[in-house]
């Protein structure tokens, strides 16, 4: 069987991204709230990442809260015409990343989309993502108001996040739905069915937290592997990620050069048929 992996993926038929993308959380302070102590090192982890290869830039509105955003329109403003951001709004907070609500209504995410689109210098976002569906708020009214943003010219291409595929098959009712970001990686997989649907669907799946939490006695087994092949584990559960599936674009975070250029270096692993298959039977022996 062919192991090979595509390098890229076409997102909402127009845009191609290179599948090793650089998510922009972790270039706020330690605890996601506020600047960093140190912005330059944040601005060069996102101007190396562009050096690198990486065209395709994930972040949110509540990450700082606007911090990322604002680093990042600093750090790559006036974007190289491949560069893709792919920001989030729907999420509201006043304090630690637990401290945190929902907001979908039209209202909210009005504010959120401008003020994203100001923060990044932009006239329309590329891929604008609805962090979370709302309890509070009927789904089809924030959907609404998302597809009128885009027919105002404000959104190139809407995603998801955290969603079934019943939430899916809902939201594409109203526009064309091009990503989803659930949490998944070698480690947790109960987004299984989601990950299949949007492969049938052609929509790109963004695991977020994509090397897991998981079990001790499973992190044992693949950090065995990862020795075996020479790598990090972490490199490992990103080689996974691209070879699991082609519609997989990583989002992997740091503040760290070192390890961006680690994360970067990931796509180089080659993994056989008797790899993946010891690693897609990690989850059922544990």
């Amino acid at each position: 069987m062919d192991t090979s992996i595509q390098s890229t993926f076409l997102l909402g038929d127009d845009l191609e991204i290179n599948r090793m993308g650089h998510g922009a959380m972790r270039i706020t302070a330690p605890d996601l709230f506020g600047m960093p102590e140190n912005p330059q090192n944040s601005i060069d982890v996102l101007q190396r990442a562009v050096e690198l290869g990486v065209n395709f830039i994930d972040t949110a509105d509540q990450y700082g809260p606007f911090v990322s955003e604002q680093l990042i329109a600093e750090a790559l403003h006036p974007y190289q015409d491949n560069v893709i951001i792919g920001t989030k709004g729907g999420l509201v907070r006043f304090g630690p990343w637990a401290d945190i609500n929902n907001d979908a209504s039209p209202q909210h995410l009005q504010d959120a989309l401008d003020g994203s689109l100001r923060r990044l210098k932009l006239e329309r976002i590329d891929l604008y993502q609805l962090h979370r569906i709302d309890p509070k708020v009927p789904a089809e009214i924030s959907f609404e108001f998302l597809a009128k943003a885009q027919q105002q010219g404000k959104i190139r291409h809407i995603g998801l996040s955290e969603v079934s595929v019943d939430e899916i098959k809902h939201a594409q009712q109203y526009f064309n739905v091009v990503s989803v970001q659930n949490r998944y990686s070698v480690m947790e997989r109960q987004w299984e069915s989601v990950l299949e649907y949007c492969q049938s669907q052609g929509i790109a799946f963004i695991p977020w937290f994509p090397i897991g939490g998981g079990m001790t006695p499973m992190k044992e087994k693949l950090q065995n592997i990862a020795d075996r092949k020479g790598v990090s584990i972490h490199q490992l559960a990103l080689s996974w990620l691209l070879h699991r599936a082609d519609n997989i674009l990583l989002i992997p975070g740091t503040s760290s050069l070192q390890h961006l250029e680690e994360n970067i270096d990931s796509q180089k692993i080659r993994l056989d048929q008797d790899d993946l298959n010891e690693l897609n039977t990690l989850a059922d022996n544990v």
